[in-house]
């Protein structure tokens, strides 16, 4: 099973593309305003409204052979522990070795953005180049949960 994080996803119709060429199920998880799929392997899941609910709904389900999409940290933090496999929409995989650093940099990050309220977002804009490193990264995911 996939389970992805779908409010602000980017790579929503890569992983329906790459599922649907493995077979795979995929819960796409949100509080909703996102468009439900006709693909029969594709199931929306619509949770409450309020903070993290669609992190929640993930993190109660993933395990061993399910891969998650996200780029909350630490929601992949919790899916790592369960034993799932963990993407970021730029094909980045969160594992076990570098789910720490991320959690630790994500929180760095937030105290500097508190610390300078004129300090804006940033990084570069998502691109061809994103989805494609994403599509690789999900189909080698894929493949090695099945192998």
């Amino acid at each position: 099973m996939i389970y992805v994080d779908a409010d602000a996803c980017p790579v929503k119709a890569e992983v329906e593309a790459v599922a649907t060429r493995h077979g795979t199920r995929v819960a796409m998880v949100s509080n909703g305003g996102i468009r439900p799929s006709p693909n029969p392997l594709i199931e929306s899941v619509f949770v409450d409204q309020g903070a993290d609910e669609a992190d929640k709904w993930i993190a109660e389900r993933a395990g061993p052979g399910d891969v998650v999409i996200t780029s909350d940290i630490p929601l992949a933090a919790r899916a790592v522990e369960a034993g799932a496999r963990v993407l970021k929409p730029n094909g980045e995989a969160l594992t076990e070795a570098n789910v720490g650093n991320a959690l630790a940099t994500r929180d760095l990050m937030a105290d500097l953005r508190a610390a300078d309220p004129f300090r804006q977002g940033g990084g570069r804009p998502f691109g061809k180049a994103d989805r494609a490193r994403f599509r690789e990264a999900l189909e080698r995911e894929l493949r090695r949960t099945k192998g």
